[in-house]
């Protein structure tokens, strides 16, 4: 059957996408995602212990110094290009929050370099991370003030 026709009836589209798709391994997709998040969480428990007890920075320090560790280390392998492979293997599994997020702003701060500075690299960066920080302060005041309110009673 020839699918060239514009019109197609549902079932005959159907039919088209099911020639068209490619089935996923979906179990071992999330064996990889999950065993490489918990690599990540691993590598970030590893870093904060050095912290904490070789160094013996207090905890708050610690998860401070941990925090901006794991965001540098996302940030120096999606500059040397490794962060990327590891997300073609990983899924899932490479986006955890703190490097994801990092591998985010520098993946486009890094495609948008040639457009300038300010406009190129510095605004584009901004669409990523712009409304997961917008997102992050008003929840953090809605939260805070419905923690005033119920302190109140």
């Amino acid at each position: 059957m020839s699918y060239t026709k514009l019109n197609m009836t549902n079932e005959e589209y159907s039919e088209y996408v099911k020639e068209k798709e490619k089935t996923s391994p979906i179990v071992k997709d999330c064996l990889i995602a999950f065993l490489v998040g918990g690599l990540i969480c691993i590598i970030g428990q590893l870093i904060f212990d050095i912290f904490e007890k070789q160094y013996g920075f207090s905890f708050k320090n610690a998860s401070t110094y941990t925090t901006i560790s794991l965001i540098f280390i996302g940030a120096l392998l999606t500059a040397l290009r490794v962060y990327s492979k590891i997300g073609d293997k990983a899924g899932a599994g490479s986006i955890i929050p703190i490097t994801g997020f990092s591998n985010s702003i520098v993946s486009s701060a890094i495609e948008h370099k040639t457009e300038g500075v300010v406009m190129g690299i510095g605004a584009n960066m901004f669409k990523v991370a712009g409304p997961v920080l917008v997102y992050g302060v008003c929840s953090s005041m809605i939260i805070g003030f419905i923690y005033w309110l119920i302190k109140l009673f």
